[in-house]
């Protein structure tokens, strides 16, 4: 590497300093301690590189030195007997140009031993004196030594910094793999596979599991279509102790008779007892062209019949990754095998992919759902996800394990979260060790309780096959803690339980859509144009540079018909779904946004618009808009679920009429409070 005078001149110095402040002894193998903060010692090199390594500042490029190095290592101790010196160190009296041409020569050896890993060409692109710097840090300590959980955290934060999203490539959470390891079970002399590796998370923990429990004879695979990503799993196993591994770089989506030879050899379909996967997805890397698509019934189009779905001759345009590689799994399991996929959760609800399930059913085996919080990719995506867990066996099972993880251990921002006690301190294991927020752990914990049906709640919960509404696979909409509420609410004889539906199809009340109008005409008059966001604190709060013209007003006027008492509802929109504002005479006329419902009862005798907006404010209601809410990508909606939304009324009518006088009062405050500032603001107060 060339070095600018200075540099060099002020490197070799301070090379000669070092080597005589830290009197450099001679290192063997048998003096190699096992190192306990892997993840410590890699965050000093990466800090010493991005703050004193001319050149090399980029995550990537100081992942990709510091994976050479550590392969150096690793390979060095392999390499020697105990009483043998150790090459992956300083000695004493040894000329900088002497360390550096050792260092090099060893890293020669390296690519020629691992050549499927480094390609000839490769360089360790570091000077001398930093060299010698970042060997020092490891080199009286034995990688093969640590502990596998040491090597696997510090390998997954080096490269949790270095690669983010690339292509839809978001790394998977370790508690998300373990929870996934503990459902499906890796077993002795098992093929295992992840079609999409990425740097081999799966894999690794796989490994770790199988080795922590004995189990051996295993066949470890990986594809992944990124080159640097490929090479990033081997050598991740190669740190684990691994050296049986069949790693390839190829497109899993490709026709298999169009892979290398190699790849053709080692993976076959029909061949694999376990896949853990999770593949890249997003409708911007759509999956295009006749050859590809032509392989996947998922590459068809399909049309229902009546109930029944059918596969067509035709093909999609395009199709997002992660529903070809659904099945592609299928495909590449054997009978009896099992799988583990990560998924968008819009698959598991949205109408326009109820074919995937008709697939999944004349195919596989639905083994079990979890549905992941928000939070679990973030900050790296919103998307919100689940898993997927099936076996491919023609006998149909009757019943499905489904699970809701509210919490995921760490919030937006990817800070750990804890658990708390009521005077706010956080709660401690016996060891000391802040309790994480964590629900996937006992998931797993009721997965594995002999598949025992007695669990009912969040964590945990079975439904019949014939359950399933409309190929509806989103746990949150089957949440029993809800049912049980509603049953319990019913059987006390103090309410009626009333849909929605029920009240819309006896015409006590009529739901109706808004529009959307065009953000050309906001702000071109002073009607206001009323959206989601609007909807705060039982109010509407105006924002006039969203108003629009006269004109605008009365093209809808009519179509919408907003009158004094109409509810208008929230139906669309992360996190705001479920508000309700109650239109009184100050806002009668307005427009309202497509994502709003209004609702407007016909029948007060039946139901009064107070008494029904009280309700639609309930804790219990406001829990079953939230497991009635699908996430598509990372947008919310309702859609028409709200017709499913069941209403405890209450049977005392003396009751009824203190809910509605108290609603009746606050609006009737809240009105006047506005009125007031509104006043104030038009007449104003003369000057003093």
């Amino acid at each position: 590497m060339q070095m600018t005078n200075y540099q060099t001149e002020k490197n070799l110095n301070l090379f000669d300093e070092i080597n005589i402040d830290n009197k450099r002894v001679l290192i063997y193998k048998k003096n190699l301690k096992p190192i306990n903060n892997l993840k410590l010692t890699f965050r000093e090199i990466r800090d010493y590189f991005a703050g004193n390594v001319t050149g090399i500042t980029r995550d990537e490029k100081i992942a990709q030195n510091i994976m050479r190095l550590l392969i150096c290592k690793v390979y060095d101790e392999k390499s020697k007997e105990d009483n043998e010196l150790i090459e992956f160190a300083n000695r004493p009296n040894e000329s900088n140009d002497e360390f550096y041409g050792r260092i090099i020569n060893l890293f020669n050896r390296v690519k020629n031993t691992y050549s499927e890993i480094f390609d000839k060409n490769e360089e360790i692109e570091v000077s001398p004196f930093d060299l010698s710097y970042i060997v020092g840090t490891l080199e009286n300590y034995s990688i093969l030594g640590a502990n596998r959980d040491v090597i696997g955290d510090a390998f997954e934060e080096l490269i949790g910094r270095s690669f983010r999203g690339g292509e839809g490539q978001f790394f998977t959470p370790r508690n998300v793999v373990h929870m996934m390891i503990d459902i499906l079970k890796p077993e002795s002399n098992e093929r295992i596979i992840d079609p999409a590796c990425g740097s081999g998370g799966f894999l690794a923990y796989v490994l770790r599991d199988l080795n922590k429990n004995r189990k051996n004879n295993f066949y470890l695979s990986g594809i992944d279509k990124d080159l640097f990503l490929s090479k990033l799993t081997k050598i991740y196993l190669t740190l684990l102790g691994k050296d049986k591994y069949h790693i390839f770089c190829e497109n899993s989506l490709e026709n298999p008779n169009n892979w290398d030879k190699a790849t053709k050899d080692n993976v076959q379909l029909g061949s694999f007892d376990l896949i853990l996967t999770n593949p890249p997805f997003g409708a911007k890397i759509p999956v295009i062209g006749e050859l590809l698509l032509s392989q996947y019934e998922l590459g068809h189009r399909w049309t229902k019949d009546n109930t029944q779905w059918f596969v067509t001759d035709k093909l999609f345009d395009k199709q997002p990754p992660q529903i070809l590689f659904i099945e592609r799994c299928v495909q590449l399991l054997k009978e009896g095998g099992r799988a583990g996929i990560v998924l968008p959760e819009g698959i598991f609800g949205n109408p326009s992919d109820r074919y995937i399930w008709e697939y999944l059913s004349k195919n596989v085996n639905i083994i079990s759902i979890v549905s992941l919080a928000q939070e679990t990719f973030q900050p790296s995506t919103h998307t919100k996800t689940s898993v997927l867990f099936f076996e491919k066996k023609k006998k149909k099972k009757s019943k499905i394990f489904m699970a809701i993880a509210n919490s995921i251990g760490h919030d937006k921002n990817g800070n750990p979260t804890y658990k708390y006690h009521k005077n706010g301190s956080i709660k401690l294991n016996g060891d000391g060790s802040k309790i994480i927020d964590d629900e996937l752990p006992f998931i797993s914990k009721n997965f594995n309780k002999n598949n025992s049906s007695n669990t009912h709640n969040h964590l945990g919960f079975y439904i019949q096959s014939n359950e399933i509404v409309e190929n509806i696979y989103i746990p949150e909409y089957y949440n029993p803690e809800i049912k049980n509420e509603l049953f319990s609410l019913d059987s006390t004889g103090n309410y009626k339980l009333l849909s929605m539906q029920s009240l819309v199809e006896d015409n006590i009340i009529k739901i109706k859509r808004g529009n959307e109008i065009g953000s050309r005409h906001y702000g071109t008059g002073s009607v206001p144009f009323v959206r989601t966001t609007d909807i705060v604190n039982w109010e509407i709060k105006i924002d006039p540079i969203k108003a629009v013209s006269e004109d605008v007003y009365y093209r809808y006027k009519k179509s919408q018909d907003i009158q004094v008492n109409d509810i208008l509802f929230v139906n669309d929109g992360t996190f705001l779904i479920g508000r309700t504002a109650l239109v009184t005479r100050l806002d009668s006329k307005i427009i309202i946004q497509s994502h709003l419902r209004k609702i407007r009862v016909l029948n007060p005798d039946i139901i009064s618009p107070y008494y029904l907006f009280y309700l639609l404010n309930t804790k219990i209601v406001k829990d079953q808009v939230k497991s009635k809410t699908f996430v598509q990508a990372t947008i919310s909606t309702l859609g028409n679920r709200i017709s499913e939304i069941i209403l405890p009324i209450l049977v005392n009518e003396k009751e009824i009429q203190k809910i509605e006088n108290e609603v009746q009062d606050i609006i009737k405050t809240k009105t006047l409070v506005r009125e007031r500032s509104i006043n104030l603001v038009k007449n104003g107060f003369p000057m003093i």
